[in-house]
């Protein structure tokens, strides 16, 4: 009698893995760990090895920063952390670049590139959105912008968050565009809610939840209102491990944080002892909106090696992406959560750079029958990886507003 062999999710992936996607040599993630994808999970994704990383530094490009006066480089340092939106039939990517001048040895700016087929992109000279001598500089200056996350609502207008830094404190940040290329600053997404002795709220990474429509993913409103998941920064700074909090709008431009009927703000992701997010939780991209609920994909830091409830099967300070479930009539429910993470840093653009061990993801598209998943590698260069799927079984998306 022949020995059934079992098929399990990661022999299935590795499989996968061997294929070839628009002529590119793709990797899995193999945990060895268990399962990194749920029946409600997005994916499974693999990394373009051929193409990646898609965008570096580069020095020939100038911009007259408005706040020194004088020419910088301004992406000469980094690129990294980007989000991505398709508009007329392209992929436009907005990222984080950063300069080597100043205090800081590098003020963030965010950029904005074009492709025709999501990986090979062509870049504007200068940056779109950047720290100017206007009203919101004492949050911008000289640390910059960072880390953009779009979205666009019904009308077509499209909505930035992005971390304001001035060197010491963060601050989430509200922009809106019609054209990708003039933006509107709306000052702090939480203006309302700043400590009396302070002006900073101290949250970042805002991710707007939304809906597919067609390849466009546009702001969704549940019940009646828009929703945002963010990191919560509030914490001491010491503090080893952080969380996210969520937060309702009715404009997409002024945002009220969920609270606890105690008065305090609500958490809905937490780290976890021994797992790959044991120090933190920070959203990924923008929230997508399913039949089996809202999900997040997000990025988990593991702790030091010294501390006692890091991930020994993993190196400390790694950062790596999980995907969460939150509940289509409550957002702040969290419903489940993978087990282990579904991409890790294992290619030396991942694993060396401004910060070592990091695949921080930040952008995602459907475009062209597939899932573009767009990170930053080791906060230095950009990467893509991708889920091919033309069978609408297999996303389960809800086309309708909840």
């Amino acid at each position: 009698m022949r020995k059934r062999i079992k098929v399990t999710v990661q022999i299935l992936l590795t499989i996968i893995a061997l294929v070839q996607l628009n002529g590119c040599t793709v990797s899995a993630v193999s945990t060895g760990q268990g399962q990194a994808y749920k029946s409600w999970s997005l994916g499974p994704f693999f990394k373009q090895d051929l193409v990646n990383p898609i965008m570096e530094p580069r020095a020939d490009s100038k911009f007259t920063c408005p706040v020194r006066q004088e020419a910088v480089r301004w992406e000469e340092k980094d690129v990294f952390n980007p989000s991505a939106v398709v508009k007329d039939g392209k992929i436009y990517l907005i990222y984080r670049a950063e300069d080597t001048v100043g205090q800081f040895n590098g003020t963030s700016r965010i950029g904005l590139a074009v492709s025709e087929d999501g990986l090979n992109f062509d870049r504007k000279w200068e940056p779109v959105l950047y720290p100017d001598n206007d009203r919101l500089r004492n949050y911008e200056w000289e640390g910059g912008i960072e880390d953009p996350r779009v979205v666009e609502d019904e009308d077509g207008t499209y909505y930035i968050t992005y971390t304001a830094y001035d060197g010491c404190n963060v601050e989430l940040m509200i922009a809106s565009s019609t054209d990708l290329l003039n933006w509107e600053k709306h000052g702090p997404a939480h203006k309302d809610y700043a400590d009396e002795k302070n002006i900073y709220f101290k949250s970042k990474a805002g991710a707007i939840v939304c809906r597919q429509v067609g390849d466009r993913h546009v702001a969704a409103k549940i019940n009646g209102k828009y929703w945002m998941y963010w990191f919560n920064d509030v914490d001491d700074r010491t503090s080893l491990t952080r969380h996210i909090c969520c937060s309702t709008s009715k404009d997409l431009k002024n945002w009220d944080p969920v609270m606890e009927q105690d008065g305090t703000m609500k958490v809905v992701l937490k780290p976890r002892k021994g797992m790959f997010d044991s120090r933190l939780n920070e959203p990924g991209p923008h929230a997508l909106v399913t039949n089996k609920g809202i999900v997040l994909i997000y990025n988990g830091m593991n702790l030091p090696g010294n501390h006692p409830d890091w991930d020994k099967r993993l190196k400390a300070d790694t950062y790596s992406a999980g995907q969460a479930l939150f509940a289509l009539d409550d957002p702040s429910r969290l419903v489940d959560r993978t087990d282990h993470y579904f991409m890790t840093p294992d290619k030396e653009y991942e694993t060396k750079g401004q910060i070592n061990l990091v695949c921080f993801l930040e952008g995602l598209v459907h475009f062209k029958g597939k899932y573009f998943l767009y990170y930053g590698t080791a906060d230095s260069k950009i990467a893509v990886a991708v889920w091919d799927t033309k069978d609408k079984d297999s996303i389960p998306l809800w086309d309708e507003e909840p």
